[in-house]
């Protein structure tokens, strides 16, 4: 559960984005999405190394 305490005379506005960033930073949006749809572990594995083979030709590119 996350607390945002409001300080005396504060902007609700700015006590929000207080909360929406904070919301980001623990991952739960992800963690829910993730757990929605069971996703096989060989196809998880795939795409991770997908993603690796992605990152690693953008490197690759960059240094040249």
């Amino acid at each position: 559960m996350l607390i945002i305490p409001i300080k005396e005379g504060e902007n609700i506005d700015r006590a929000l984005k207080r909360f929406k960033r904070k919301f980001d930073k623990t991952g739960t949006k992800r963690m829910l999405q993730t757990r929605k749809q069971f996703t096989k572990p060989s196809v998880a594995r795939r795409a991770q190394i997908q993603k690796a083979q992605y990152i690693q030709r953008l490197r690759d590119s960059e240094e040249v």
